[in-house]
């Protein structure tokens, strides 16, 4: 047996469609490079951790990227006064975290003609599609991306590009090219493996240059039949080798998995996260909280088919169809969370009518009104992700690297503030550096 070393349907085009995101507003980022970015103090009224709100007026001292002291209560003219500039805000989070994007994907393009045709287009189209989408992200205030796979390998450039300090691209955690069974579902994010060896020759290429890897252990959803009707890509035993492959390797795998069996295999076979999620069951939720696998559930490509049926050409049964399936998907997220399932918010942007930054605004609103509190869900957009990446701060905290948002005003107050971000500030350093902050003081 061969060892592999480890190395460390046709619609019409669409217009006037319902739901399009509403445009974040926000100034460019602050580049890390900046004078302004060496030190500086940030005061604000209000603020979430990762995890809680803190209600109180607090003083935030930043040093060469890196929360050098955080104090109750607003030192801002004492600052100023010893030299440093105070900025002033309503209220301060953690950069936001989409879980799961196509950054080489316009989801802006809803016309079926268009999406096919760009995924024709040359490389250095789709890479500057890509750098648009996370120059976008950015802007919004997601400062971290995970991409979720392309055939390419555009993820992996926009990663090499975003870790220049002066970049104005949100930071990129990259799967680089995917895995799917032979002539399955996946071709645009994913290369063919079936034989075991094959697996293993696929995993241990990945996992020299990839940050996690992808799974692509079921196809689509279908929609008119409301349900996942093709039997997974991979068995039982090819999942598990493929989990036990990619952990001897030191990376973390990430399934995108729908329908019952497939849900079963990703389970026992030990991923480390569930993409999309969607059929799940009460049972289900309570395995993935004792098993510690995460979760991203994406609402968004389905509800945009939901949202635009009509202009879509889907008959009444399947809108009904669409609405319930994604009214369960809203229960068992509630049920995931009070399980204690670690909830990554994903958006799937790239998807049709999934737009990159915008999205992570609805797909809030979505776990909204799922019955999730504000902290939960920002807990999912900050800090649950960067634990789940095994970052060693996933929450503003001192000695942490500064990669935040400030806005005007209280989400808890006015969520739409969420999407008016004043400033934005990435960390300035790959999360492999974060020790760096230990020693600022």
């Amino acid at each position: 047996m061969q060892r592999h070393r480890c190395v460390a349907r046709g619609a019409q085009a669409v217009s006037g469609l319902k739901g399009e995101p509403m445009s974040c507003e926000s100034p460019p980022p602050v580049p890390d490079d900046a004078p302004s970015a060496r030190a500086f103090a940030v005061v604000v009224d209000d603020w979430f951790d990762g995890e809680r709100r803190r209600r109180e007026t607090t003083t935030f001292r930043v040093v060469d990227g890196c929360v050098a002291d955080i104090d109750s209560g607003d030192r801002g003219i004492a600052l100023a006064a010893q030299g440093l500039r105070v900025l002033r805000g309503g209220f301060l989070m953690p950069g936001l975290v989409d879980a799961h994007v196509h950054l080489f994907l316009d989801g802006t393009a809803t016309d079926p003609g268009t999406r096919a045709r760009h995924l024709k287009e040359p490389i250095e189209h789709l890479l500057e599609t890509a750098r648009r989408n996370a120059r976008r992200s950015l802007a919004c205030g997601v400062t971290l991306v995970r991409d979720a796979g392309d055939r390419h390998g555009i993820n992996h450039r926009i990663r090499a590009e975003a870790q220049r300090a002066s970049s104005t691209l949100a930071r990129v955690r990259s799967a680089g090219c995917g895995i799917r069974a032979p002539k399955r579902y996946g071709a645009f994010m994913a290369a063919e493996a079936g034989t075991d060896d094959e697996l293993r020759e696929a995993i241990a290429q990945r996992a020299a240059d990839s940050d996690e890897i992808k799974l692509i252990l079921t196809g689509l959803i279908d929609f008119e039949a409301g349900a996942v009707t093709e039997e997974p890509q991979f068995t039982l035993a090819q999942a598990r080798l493929f989990v036990e492959t990619a952990h001897a390797c030191g990376r973390r795998i990430f399934a995108h998995c729908s329908g019952a069996k497939g849900l079963g295999i990703a389970i026992e076979a030990g991923v480390d996260c569930i993409e999309h999620g969607f059929f799940m069951t009460p049972e289900v939720c309570g395995q993935m909280a004792r098993r510690a696998i995460a979760w991203t559930p994406t609402f968004g490509p389905v509800h945009f088919q939901w949202a635009n049926a009509p202009a879509l050409g889907w008959p009444a049964e399947t809108v009904d169809k669409l609405r319930r399936l994604l009214d369960e998907h809203a229960r068992h997220l509630k049920l995931a969370v009070d399980a204690g399932v670690a909830v990554l918010l994903g958006t799937d942007a790239g998807s049709m009518g999934v737009a990159h930054g915008d999205a992570v605004f609805d797909e809030i609103d979505r776990y909204g009104q799922a019955g999730l509190s504000l902290e939960q869900i920002l807990a999912a957009a900050t800090s649950n992700p960067r634990r789940h990446f095994g970052f060693e701060h996933a929450r503003l905290s001192r000695r942490a690297p500064f990669d935040a948002v400030l806005l005007e005003r209280s989400p808890f107050d006015d969520r739409s503030a969420l999407r008016r971000p004043l400033r934005v500030w990435r960390p300035q350093w790959p999360p492999q550096r974060e020790s760096s902050c230990a020693t600022s003081d």
